[in-house]
């Protein structure tokens, strides 16, 4: 039974937002719980949008994080298809976008991330996408599907993950697949052009083209429909339909506009939080994709070292929502709470599987060493900084994420050459 000795509030109906509430609940919150989100779909989870769901092998259902009716036997409050439009820190209270005020003793900001727009003309066309929610995927499944039937172009804007494992889901459907992407190399910003060359050759082995060192600046079409994607080079691609993937804004609006303190976008953007997910508001938490945290320097060095300008880190992927949501309960209960997680996820791509744990964007690091047989995509490779480990990535290869993320933790200077011997188990290098 609840009772209204206190009420938190939640708003963002994502998976953050779904964790943080069953968290209060098992945790034992007898409090109002009030969940708020802005799609008309209960919670759900990401990763199937670009993976399993897109390629039609996993059903609809399969991907909310709870049964719908769970909410009700919880006695979570849920809103859908609301938007919040205020936040008052002074009086506690959120406005609805149908005018209800909401009043909170604790209130957690789980908004999200919204999908970057190109900003060309030839966007209103009818086959220009985006994938960030389950409709778009609703949507692209379909376009995916009669692509392959009729021999159709796709042109993607962007080779970071979301672009290449749509562009995976694509070929797979048959369809001809161009991926235009500004950087040398594929998932430049993440795992450098060291590795970024394996995910060109896996592409291209399956039909894909890279057309790298390119922007798009107009999309072409007649009758309201996609014909073609121009890039900045003079080149035209043949399209009939065309993906924005370049990337995800946090959706810092509500709490820009209530004063609290934001990360410039230059440093990652988001919400500021402290290691409890706790924002400049001692009542306000953020987590998720839009929740900048202070990270220990043992679990994402290159974010937090002065070289790196000391921002705090923001992750766009599924565990940070998994695990963060239920850290932000957890705060806002009082508890003594220390969000310290390696950064973490993971991806699929044809027959290709790999985790990605730490954080070593270039310019962080000065060496990449690799255990296993890259050519033949079964090998762990790891970013390192005066031999400490900052990051790895194991594709193919399983059971090590745990000692990867040991070692990230541990901050040991390691000898390239054993971290390269396949034989030389990872807990002995520390």
């Amino acid at each position: 039974m609840v009772d209204a000795h206190q009420t938190f509030v939640i708003v963002g109906g994502g998976l953050a937002g779904a964790k943080a509430a069953e968290t209060l609940r098992s945790e034992g919150f007898t409090g109002r719980v009030i969940l708020i989100g802005d799609e008309h779909d209960h919670p759900y989870e990401r990763p199937p949008l670009s993976k399993g769901y897109l390629l039609g092998k996993e059903e609809r259902d399969s991907v909310f994080a709870q049964p719908p009716g769970w909410y009700a036997e919880a006695e979570v409050e849920l809103h859908l298809g609301q938007t919040v439009t205020a936040l008052d820190r002074a009086a506690k209270a959120v406005t609805l976008g149908d005018g209800t005020r909401v009043h909170y003793d604790k209130l957690l900001l789980a908004t999200g991330a919204e999908p970057r727009r190109l900003d060309i003309p030839g966007t209103d066309l009818a086959g220009v996408h985006h994938l960030r929610r389950l409709a778009h995927a609703e949507l692209l499944r379909g376009v995916l599907a009669a692509l392959g039937r009729d021999n159709g172009h796709l042109v993607i804007a962007g080779a970071g993950w979301i672009g290449l494992e749509v562009a995976a889901a694509a070929r797979t459907y048959g369809a001809e697949v161009t991926v235009v992407e500004p950087e040398p190399t594929p998932l430049h910003a993440v795992v450098g052009p060291e590795i970024g060359q394996v995910f060109v050759d896996l592409h291209r082995e399956h039909g894909v083209r890279f057309h790298f060192g390119t922007r798009l600046t107009a999309i072409t079409g007649k009758d309201g429909m996609v014909l073609a994607a121009l890039t900045d080079d003079g080149d035209e691609h043949p399209a009939h339909d065309v993906l924005a993937a370049i990337g995800a804004a946090p959706r810092t609006a509500l709490a820009e506009a209530a004063g609290l303190d934001v990360v410039p976008r230059e440093q990652g953007g988001g919400i500021a939080t402290d290691a409890a997910l706790r924002t400049s508001d001692p009542d306000v938490y953020a987590a998720g994709d839009v929740a900048a945290v202070a990270h220990p320097a043992a679990v994402s060095p290159a974010a937090v070292s002065p070289a790196a300008g000391g921002a705090p880190l923001r992750v766009e992927h599924w565990a940070n929502a998994l695990n963060g949501g239920p850290a932000a309960a957890r705060a806002m209960l009082g508890r003594d709470v220390t969000y310290d997680r390696v950064p973490y996820f993971f991806s699929d791509q044809y027959d290709m599987g790999l985790e990605y744990s730490g954080h070593a964007p270039p310019g962080s690091y000065d060496q990449v060493v690799c255990r296993g047989d890259v050519g033949r995509r079964e090998f762990v490779a790891f970013w390192l900084k005066e031999g400490r480990v900052l990051a790895g990535m194991n594709m193919n290869v399983w059971d090590v994420t745990g000692g990867i993320q040991n070692l990230i933790r541990s901050g040991t200077a390691v000898d390239p050459e054993r971290l390269g011997d396949p034989a030389v188990p990872l807990e002995d290098l520390m």
